[in-house]
């Protein structure tokens, strides 16, 4: 089942390929990469979902894996515990077929070192600039 949260992503097609960041909650979804944005619904039926996403370029840069930066995508996928793999198409690029996978951001957090006890910041034990630089 898909589950709320956040997913690193990898997407590829005949052109190309790329990553970036998706976030899903309660039925809509939204991300970016380094040079587009998406955003967009989706719905979910036991263990495979479908999405609608839009994509709009933010930053100049390399072309996208679609060669087109603002399109409608329509994807299809399943989720197999924190692994979502999704195959997508647009009517923009005809014949053209993206394929996602998706890998959960378990948010899990470093484990605190009990064994040392914790630093109390003291600003003075920081190193000094000279008050006035030299003259010439």
């Amino acid at each position: 089942m898909l589950k709320d949260g956040t997913y690193a992503a990898w997407f590829k097609t005949s052109l190309g390929e790329g990553t970036g960041i998706v976030h899903f909650a309660d039925g809509m979804l939204w991300g970016r990469d380094s040079i587009i944005s998406y955003g967009g619904s989706y719905q979910v039926d036991g263990d495979r979902f479908a999405a609608t996403v839009m994509t709009k370029r933010h930053t100049a840069g390399h072309p996208t894996v679609f060669g087109i930066d603002e399109i409608e995508l329509q994807l299809v996928g399943t989720a197999k515990g924190t692994i979502v793999t999704c195959r997508g198409t647009t009517d923009a690029a005809p014949g053209m077929v993206l394929e996602v996978t998706l890998i959960f951001n378990q948010g899990s957090s470093p484990a605190r070192d009990t064994a040392r006890p914790a630093v109390k910041f003291d600003p003075s034990k920081l190193p000094r600039l000279p008050k006035r630089f030299p003259s010439r």
